[in-house]
C-alpha cells in the first residue's frame, strides 16, 4: 500500500485520479506554440542565452519545515514569475524537519532544500521563456520571512554564439587529408 501511494504522491498511480496527472494534462494540451515560444533562446541587453538560473540562499528564515507554508510559497513564486506548473512534490527530509522538493515548470523549475534548525532553505531557480525569475526573490523573502537573501545569477547558455561561431570556423578550416597508403614497414634484425 505505501508504495502505490508512492506512486499517487509522484502522479504515477494510473488506477487513481491525482492532481499531478491533471497538471501533466493541461501541460500536455498547452498549443504549440506556447511550448516552442517557451523553449525560444531569450535575448536581453544584447545577449543570447537559454534561460536565468538563480540560486537563492535564505538566512534568518521561519517556517523552513512547513509543507503548507513552502508548498504555498512556491505556488506564488510559479504566479510571480509567470510561469505554467506542471507537477510538484515536497516532503519532509526528516519526519518534522527540513523540506525538500521540485517544482517542476513549462518553463524551468524551482526546488527547495531547507534547515530550520539554522533558518536557513537554498533555492534553485531555472526559468526560460518570456518569465520573470527575478520576481521569486520577494516572494520567497516575504513567504519566510527571511532575514537575510543572497542571489546569484547565471544566464544559461550564453555561450551559445560563441560555440557557433567557433563551429563555423572548424567547419571553414580545410582539412587534413589522410594519407592511405600502407607506409613500409621496417623490422629490426
Amino acid at each position: 500500500m505505501a508504495f502505490n501511494d508512492t506512486l499517487f504522491q509522484l502522479g504515477m498511480d494510473l488506477t487513481r485520479s491525482s492532481t499531478t496527472q491533471k497538471e501533466d494534462l493541461y501541460a500536455a494540451s498547452r498549443s504549440a506554440s506556447e511550448t516552442a515560444q517557451s523553449s525560444q533562446f531569450i535575448e536581453r541587453d544584447g545577449v543570447k542565452f537559454a534561460g536565468t538560473h538563480l540560486v537563492i540562499d535564505l538566512f534568518g528564515a521561519k517556517h523552513l519545515g512547513d509543507l503548507d507554508i513552502v508548498e504555498n510559497a512556491l505556488k506564488g513564486c510559479v504566479e510571480a514569475a509567470g510561469a505554467t506548473l506542471l507537477h510538484s512534490h515536497l516532503h519532509h527530509t526528516i519526519p518534522g524537519k527540513g523540506v525538500g522538493g521540485v517544482a517542476v515548470l513549462g518553463d524551468g523549475h524551482i526546488s527547495v532544500h531547507s534547515w530550520p534548525d539554522a533558518g536557513y532553505a537554498a533555492f534553485d531557480v531555472f526559468l526560460g521563456g518570456n518569465t520573470r525569475p527575478h520576481a521569486i526573490v520577494d516572494v520567497l523573502k516575504q513567504a519566510f520571512s527571511a532575514r537575510d537573501v543572497v542571489v546569484k545569477e547565471h544566464k544559461r547558455g550564453e555561450e551559445i554564439e560563441l560555440m557557433d561561431s567557433r563551429l563555423a570556423k572548424v567547419k571553414r578550416m580545410p582539412q587534413a587529408r589522410v594519407s592511405r597508403q600502407a607506409k613500409p614497414r621496417v623490422r629490426a634484425a
